[in-house]
């Protein structure tokens, strides 16, 4: 199956009302794609708006919606990863309810069941949100 044909909830651990994708739109071995629609029931939500923890958590809900997706591929059950480290955290504009993001996950570096990833979030125009590393741990 390609990616976007798969439940969300079949390639990661959260559950609602803590998740925080729609949608693995694209993956492969180096970078995966996910889209959101920021929903008013929302945990991470503020006034309207995602917070820039949320931004965080759907970061690292792309992350682990890559690994499920290729573990799945792999050996037919989903991966788990955790996260080590965020770092070079910075954010122009918060997303509101309604509005959709994607985030696309770059792969820096895999060594042994570890990966340094480049997380990006853009609106629907395009517009750079937010961006960070990450270090992922496989479990």
């Amino acid at each position: 199956m390609r990616p976007e044909e798969y439940d969300i909830l079949s390639l990661i651990p959260q559950r609602r009302p803590f998740v925080l994708v729609d949608r693995l739109v694209r993956c492969d071995a180096r970078d995966a794609v996910t889209s959101f629609v920021v929903s008013q029931e929302c945990l991470l939500c503020d006034d309207g708006v995602l917070q820039p923890h949320g931004i965080i958590e759907n970061m690292a809900q792309s992350c682990a919606a890559r690994i499920g997706y290729l573990s799945l591929q792999k050996s037919g059950s989903v991966g788990i990863g955790v996260i080590g480290s965020v770092s070079d955290f910075t954010f122009s504009r918060l997303p509101n309810v309604g509005e959709r993001v994607e985030t696309v996950i770059t792969i820096d570096e895999e060594v042994f069941n570890f990966t340094l990833v480049s997380a990006r979030v853009t609106g629907e125009d395009g517009e750079l949100m937010a961006s960070a590393r990450m270090k992922i741990a496989l479990i």
